[in-house]
């Protein structure tokens, strides 16, 4: 399975410049799913973060984890339109090595446990099949606008 920008922000309601997943590659629904983030020196956050030393923030990386486990959960309309993937908790998140310009991030993301309201997901970011990041991510799924 294979989605691409324009049926991601079907999905997502995140747009650029916070919408941080440009593909997604492989899917197994309600089970696994890994997106693809190519990082650019283009992005706005490289301005601060850091000046003659551009590093992704973690937090960035942790948030492109979610987006795209939020298209795992959202995908295929099973759950509604109406609902939107917010963050309950991350645990256990660790920082292993920068994300710079050029990078490509490979966002792998398998569903530990999942309920109608929430769903609890294990995730790494990887450069170059190298660990970059990763955490346990728990979310919460709400009605969009409540």
């Amino acid at each position: 399975m294979i989605l691409d920008i324009n049926e991601i922000q079907k999905i997502l309601p995140h747009r650029p410049p916070f919408l941080l997943v440009d593909r997604i590659v492989e899917m197994e629904p309600g089970k696994r799913i890994v997106g693809i983030k190519n990082v650019t020196m283009n992005e706005p956050f490289f301005v601060g973060h850091f000046p003659n030393y551009p590093v992704m923030p973690g937090v960035l990386i942790i948030e492109a984890m979610a987006q795209t486990g939020g298209v795992l959960a959202l995908h295929g309309g099973a759950i509604g339109a109406d609902k939107l993937v917010l963050f309950a908790a991350i645990e256990e998140a660790k920082f292993r090595r920068p994300v710079v310009p050029g990078d490509q991030l490979r966002l792998e993301l398998e569903v530990l446990q999942r309920h109608t309201t929430f769903a609890r997901m294990k995730g790494r970011a990887l450069v170059a099949g190298k660990v970059a990041a990763e955490a346990i991510l728990i979310c919460k799924i709400a009605e969009r606008g409540k």
